[in-house]
């Protein structure tokens, strides 16, 4: 077996980043959450193209923040959401942590997202007030015909792009689709932060109480005028003003250190996105017609953090990452696989099996795609995977 040459994930934070971070902590500054947060929010918002963003200390509280933060606005006619059996734990559990009644649904054969004919029937027999989607591996869902169901059965649509940074549905970023999305900035991803999230959105009120909700529920993170008018609602003296906690909140904040190596990320995403497109496109091409993985439109822009396929059956798996590790090409199963098939869900539901998420569960595997690829990279790692086929 030979020693690791390929990894799946290579850190964004490159010398110049560090050589940068460096130089900036020599000037003595705050290091814990301060004017850099709030820059970093509002250059991630230009780029993305949404009003307001939130940064937080990673993608799994920026979900929890999602959750809660709907839950608090009072716009909730229940608390059925539907939940994707294709994502990550954090996806869903916060919906069961907070008191949702989380409803699984099927995975689509193309994108590994929602299954739409199974949304719209769990839609019309449950009448949720929330859907909670992910945009699976950085490749774009079918945007046209869920929003169309949003549109159609009028719930709140959180979109989780935690591992989909860049990605883009035919010239629409993705992230900028639902009422709240989700990012993550952790090592493995797009791009990093050391650790960190992000919520982005167009509702003020939504903002408003992601950034309340953030550090402890407290108010010192709004406009000066949304700050007067909680102090004057609630009578609250200017003295007290900045420690009244106006709802039960987290401490999930990130530091101003993080959102400085977060600038840097921001402006070389356009470079991440294209360097992870060419390569995902290199082993698409690769495999076409001899391999199952995601499709997608052909207008989308794919920016995966790994590749993801599907061997035909488990035995053909074990053969393909056995050939993977003995060649020093690192791999991990698909995702989590079926959700519904992992402990936190069953003990308290029941398995929910699914036949595209079961065979995502048993059958799928992740290549490794990051910036640092060359083409002769992917092509060995390709003919690796198809020799042990």
């Amino acid at each position: 077996m030979k020693p690791i040459q390929f990894y799946l994930a290579e850190d964004t934070i490159d010398k110049k980043d560090v050589d940068q971070l460096i130089d900036w902590l020599k000037t003595y500054p705050r290091l814990t959450k301060d004017k850099l947060t709030v820059q970093f929010q509002d250059k991630w918002s230009q780029w993305l193209g949404t009003k307001y963003s939130m940064f937080c200390n990673s993608g799994s509280s920026a979900n929890l923040l999602m959750y809660y933060v709907l839950q608090l606005s009072g716009r909730l006619k229940n608390k059925k959401v539907i939940v994707p059996s294709v994502g990550w734990v954090t996806s869903v559990s916060p919906a069961i942590q907070l008191g949702y009644e989380p409803i699984m649904c099927e995975a689509d054969p193309d994108t590994f997202g929602l299954d739409l004919n199974h949304l719209e029937a769990l839609l019309k027999e449950h009448n949720p007030s929330t859907v909670l989607m992910v945009q699976v591996l950085g490749v774009p869902h079918k945007m046209d015909e869920m929003m169309a169901l949003k549109e159609k059965y009028g719930f709140f649509l959180l979109e989780d792009a935690c591992a989909a940074i860049g990605a883009s549905y035919r010239g629409k970023k993705v992230g900028t689709f639902g009422d709240m999305a989700s990012f993550s900035a952790y090592f493995g991803h797009q791009f990093s932060t050391i650790e960190g999230g992000l919520v982005s959105t167009d509702d003020k009120q939504f903002n408003d109480l992601l950034q309340m909700n953030r550090n402890h529920g407290w108010a010192k993170d709004l406009d000066a005028e949304t700050q007067k008018a909680y102090t004057q609602k609630y009578g609250i003296d200017d003295f007290h003003s900045p420690f009244v906690f106006y709802h039960p909140g987290f401490n999930v904040r990130s530091t101003d250190l993080q959102a400085f190596i977060g600038l840097g990320q921001v402006d070389k995403l356009d470079w991440i996105v294209s360097r992870r497109q060419e390569n995902h496109a290199r082993y698409k091409k690769h495999f076409e017609g001899k391999l199952y993985f995601q499709k997608y439109d052909a207008e989308s822009t794919i920016c995966s953090i790994s590749f993801g396929a599907l061997a035909k059956d488990n035995d053909q798996r074990r053969k393909i990452v056995s050939s993977l590790v003995e060649n020093g090409v690192e791999t991990r199963i698909f995702s989590a696989g079926n959700l519904g098939l992992h402990p936190f869900w069953y003990e308290r539901y029941g398995k929910a099996s699914f036949p595209m998420a079961d065979r995502i569960h048993h059958c799928g595997f992740f290549l490794p795609n990051n910036p640092s690829l060359k083409v002769e990279d992917i092509d060995f790692i390709s003919g690796v995977v198809l020799e042990a086929m």
